[in-house]
């Protein structure tokens, strides 16, 4: 199963629905491209629902630093919700979760943003 996402925007900031595996190849680069897409249009608040991912390799991993320090870079802000055991798993074993904000629930992280 391939990469699909969404977005949707909840009171200024942008809530991204990804589903499917965030592998390397297109899906890989069709995240970076949302990132700097929503960099470029002046997004500097950003959701990533992961609920529905069920694998993340490498350059998974890769694409989602590199979003989250595109953000930073702009003074913004990217956050992860709903990870499914195994993607917080992987993000533990990285030592990925002291890096990324990671949330349970939408509402909770939406009211995290600055």
């Amino acid at each position: 199963m391939s990469m699909k996402s969404s977005s949707r925007q909840v009171n200024g900031i942008t809530i991204i629905d990804i589903s499917g595996r965030i592998v390397l190849g297109e899906p890989t680069s069709a995240l970076r491209d949302l990132f700097h897409n929503l960099i470029q249009s002046g997004q500097k608040k950003a959701l990533l629902n992961l609920s529905d991912v069920n694998y993340i390799d490498s350059s998974g991993l890769g694409a989602l630093v590199s979003g989250y320090t595109s953000f930073a870079g702009q003074q913004g802000e990217l956050k992860l919700i709903n990870l499914s055991s195994r993607v917080h798993d992987l993000l533990r074993l990285t030592k990925l979760l002291t890096v990324f904000e990671v949330f349970n629930d939408e509402t909770t992280a939406l009211q995290s943003f600055k």
